[in-house]
């Protein structure tokens, strides 16, 4: 392949690695030395991870979660253009701001539509399992470069920018990483097994009601837990939905998992866990109380968590 994914994890650790350096030199921040620490070491798996003994990785984590557990991901101060000033540039570009941030779905598009089977000299164009993915990041490099034309600045000015975000984001970047593998870890200990045990052991699922329930609170739970719905659906449709929901009362697999998922999405707005979708906005938005989004979302949830009891009752 001649563009592969992997340029796009090089491309990420090398950022990565300035931030720290950035931060390092910064003898103004107030955790600058745990700040670039940690920084350097979420970056080196995306570098050199394939090439590290799992250990090392798993002992690089470890240190990160204790940096960030003890407070050691401080955030330093960033100068930024006067309100005036600013507006004044948003007026100047008028609708051109869109330019950017248009081009990267467009360009994620024709990359995995258009070119997904494009090659030269026998070679794919893109990486063949991870077409979109690959188009993403080429998007956002064209979006990088539109920017930088459209305001007439320097792609230094973009890294400024980005260790900006980047310690706006905190340790709370790293979360899509860690709940993904935490998905993979509960599912490899045979979570799913020890719920189907617990639930049949010592709640009474002679009754469909308290069935379902188990089922849809269940995957809300555990989400709430885990932070993705994905997660949570093996453990809970291979410890309740398949055993119970299916086998005992004959229930329409695609109903119960299309319900259980829409349960799980209702896990994800009342937790901190689903790092991408509360956490990030409050922290870009700089918002006084972080948990500002969950509780803005959390009356639709429970709603939604009692439709889902009724529809999944009703239809399953």
């Amino acid at each position: 392949m001649i563009i592969s994914i992997q340029y796009l994890y090089w491309l990420a650790g090398v950022l990565l690695v300035i931030t720290a350096g950035m931060i390092l030199m910064d003898r103004t921040h107030p955790r600058r030395w745990s700040s670039s620490l940690f920084w350097l070491l979420f970056a080196i798996p995306f570098l050199v991870g394939e090439r590290l003994p799992s250990v090392v990785v798993g002992v690089g984590v470890v240190v990160m979660a204790l940096i960030a557990g003890l407070g050691g991901v401080g955030r330093g101060a960033h100068a930024q253009l006067h309100d005036k000033a600013a507006r004044a540039s948003a007026g100047r570009l008028g609708h051109k701001l869109f330019i950017p941030a248009l081009a990267i779905p467009l360009t994620t598009v024709i990359g995995s539509v258009l070119l997904k089977h494009t090659e030269i000299g026998g070679v794919p164009l893109l990486d063949p399992k991870n077409t979109t993915f690959v188009s993403l990041g080429i998007g956002c490099l064209i979006a990088l470069a539109l920017a930088c034309w459209l305001t007439r600045d320097t792609p230094v000015q973009a890294l400024r920018e980005s260790r900006r975000l980047t310690e706006a984001l905190g340790w709370a970047m790293v979360l899509p990483q860690m709940l993904a593998m935490l998905g993979l870890l509960f599912n490899e200990a045979g979570v799913g097994t020890a719920v189907a045990h617990i639930t049949t052991t010592y709640i009474n699922l002679d009754y469909k009601l308290v069935a379902v329930m188990v089922y849809v609170l269940g995957m809300a739970l555990f989400t709430v837990i885990m932070g993705n719905g994905f997660a949570a659906f093996p453990v809970m449709t291979g410890g309740v939905g398949v055993p119970v929901l299916v086998g005992i009362y004959g229930g329409n697999p695609a109903v119960m998992a299309a319900i259980g998922m829409f349960s799980g999405y209702c896990g994800t707005l009342m937790t901190p866990m689903a790092a991408n979708f509360n956490i990030v906005p409050a922290a870009l938005l700089e918002l006084p109380d972080k948990n500002a989004v969950i509780k803005a979302q959390m009356p639709t949830a429970l709603m939604m968590l009692v439709v889902n009891i009724v529809l999944l009752y009703l239809l399953m």
